[in-house]
């Protein structure tokens, strides 16, 4: 079973950590077990129901009144919402809950549904991204066991591969991106979305992959000279050091822009070399200098 701290919640849900303290002294829907230090710590159905709750709150219900209702109550009125913001924040907390608990046939299903009901770009933008950002989440903090991600990362990833497969290229295309992550990266799938964003908006795109040397990268750069490099880092290993890492794309390929994303970038304060550019948490528009 995972375990879950009272961060997690605030960052999978939206909700502060001090309210979700007041939510467990005045009502019974939240029940934390402590550690032998007093720490709290969440369940996998704690974190279901705080998804839930934060979810029907944000669209008008109150906290008095969703305390009062059953299980399949709150999963029913959370159906009926008829916002389309609500329905897909729904399938993204649904899709987590499958995840953790490892009921992969449910997952793939519900993925499934959504891509032939709205097609491949809506899931892509609406429903993978944002799902994408909450594994982030779960990732940094250690609260994922590698052995789910990569049982459902390999499914998105299935999901992404189509999407990009039937993005039809620009052929005149005047820009060219060169997507990679560097050696001890081995989290593909924000670059996977990168890639995909990239070609959908009219971007060439060549795509290394995960875990590329920087001599092997060197090499592409001088054979085909890209107007961009991009990475999206996740989750490197812990050995990974950030400062040799900007510093030998620097002094190894000093006239390429590199354009670095993901939540792992949050880290790192320090002034960055010249050519090396930071983008802000992915969304689904390309930088406005990036365009084809």
């Amino acid at each position: 079973m995972n375990v879950f701290t009272i961060k997690d919640l605030e960052n999978l849900s939206g909700v502060k950590a001090h309210t979700i303290r007041i939510w467990e002294q005045r009502y019974s829907f939240l029940k934390p077990q402590r550690t032998g230090t007093n720490i709290r710590y969440y369940s996998n159905d704690e974190l279901k129901t705080v998804l839930n709750v934060a979810l029907l709150n944000k669209f008008g219900y109150k906290i008095s009144y969703i305390n009062k209702m059953e299980v399949e109550e709150i999963n029913k009125t959370i159906v009926s919402l008829s916002y389309g913001e609500a329905q897909q924040e729904h399938i993204v907390n649904e899709l987590i809950g499958y995840m953790i608990s490892l009921e992969l046939d449910a997952f793939e299903e519900l993925l499934n549904d959504n891509i032939r009901l709205r097609g491949i770009e809506t899931i892509i933008n609406d429903i993978i991204f944002p799902l994408l950002e909450k594994i982030g989440i779960l990732w940094l903090t250690s609260h994922i066991n590698p052995a789910q991600e990569h049982l459902v990362t390999n499914i998105i990833r299935q999901k992404l591969v189509v999407g990009i497969e039937n993005t039809v290229a620009n052929a005149d295309a005047r820009k060219m991106a060169l997507l990679f992550l560097p050696e001890g990266e081995h989290h593909e799938l924000g670059l996977l979305y990168v890639h995909y964003l990239l070609k959908s908006r009219g971007i060439k795109t060549l795509y290394l992959g995960a875990n590329v040397p920087l001599p092997d990268l060197k090499f592409i750069v001088k054979l085909k000279n890209p107007d961009y490099l991009y990475s999206h880092l996740t989750g490197a290993a812990a050995n990974f050091n950030f400062e040799k890492f900007f510093q030998n794309l620097h002094s190894g390929i000093p006239d390429t822009p590199v354009i670095i994303s993901g939540p792992i970038t949050l880290t790192y304060k320090k002034n960055l070399p010249s050519n090396i550019l930071y983008m802000p948490p992915l969304g689904n528009q390309v930088p406005p200098f990036m365009s084809a």
